[in-house]
């Protein structure tokens, strides 16, 4: 608390006044361009590297950048993500959706930790939060994993996109720079899209290619920025030899 209050102080000093006019900008008509989806870990701060402002974009974090398949509910707004959706979606209009995962994701080394339990146990359930809530809902993370673990992660692995016939490929760290539970924290990224269409209450945005559904890939011990390309079917960083090359697919693809 000492440090937060410090914290608090430093940004009455330097940068409320400034904040405070950024507020008042957006006060009345604010235009969020996008839903971010993101892990709750401490090293993520994600209005830090994507270089958004106030009013930019919706932030949900949850341990694992998870949000629930529709089929886990019987009221598909029963949890916050599925609410998220609807505020962002079809409260706000917003018209990109990303999910980010990253590397040492504590939720996925917990969830790689599990594969040899049966994870739908009671005992789980009832002695922790964190692994009721993996085995709830990461669980086709894990399946596909392990699939993918059979041949030495070279095949692909296909997932539904916006529409069931809008199905895209992906290849896993084909280059082999990830450890097996970073490789699963990428297949649980792309889940999340499959996951993200699966409601009922975006399906004609999606249908209509109005509302669109991203991934990106954070490595935290080098700072690279991966999008996940549907073109070259794997995460590619981002920088300045791809940029010109992810913008021209984005535009294509989502236009």
């Amino acid at each position: 608390m000492d440090k937060i209050i410090k914290g608090i102080m430093k940004y009455r000093k330097c940068h409320r006044e400034e904040m405070v006019k950024q507020f008042q900008k957006v006060k009345d008509c604010p235009e969020p361009k996008a839903a971010f989806f993101t892990c709750m870990d401490s090293r993520m701060i994600p209005t830090r590297f994507t270089e958004t402002n106030v009013g930019d974009m919706f932030v949900v974090r949850n341990a694992g950048n998870i949000i629930p398949h529709s089929q886990h509910f019987e009221d598909e707004l029963a949890m916050c993500e599925p609410a998220a959706l609807e505020l962002v979606c079809l409260m706000n209009e917003i018209k990109h959706i990303i999910v980010c995962g990253h590397s040492d994701c504590k939720a996925m080394n917990m969830l790689y930790s599990l594969r040899e339990e049966e994870l739908a146990s009671k005992v789980n359930r009832r002695i922790s939060p964190l692994k009721a809530w993996l085995c709830a809902h990461a669980s086709n993370s894990l399946t596909r994993f392990q699939q993918l673990e059979i041949s030495d992660f070279r095949d692909p692995i296909l997932f539904q996109g916006e529409t069931s016939l809008r199905k895209f490929v992906a290849y896993i760290d084909p280059e082999d720079k990830f450890g097996v539970e970073d490789k699963l924290s990428q297949i649980n990224t792309l889940q999340q899209l499959q996951n993200i269409a699966s409601y009922g209450f975006l399906k004609k945005r999606l249908e209509r290619h109005d509302l669109h559904i991203h991934a990106l890939w954070f490595d935290i011990y080098t700072g690279d920025i991966y999008y996940f390309s549907r073109a070259n079917k794997k995460f590619v960083e981002i920088n300045e030899s791809t940029e010109r090359c992810l913008l021209t697919e984005i535009k294509k693809y989502y236009s």
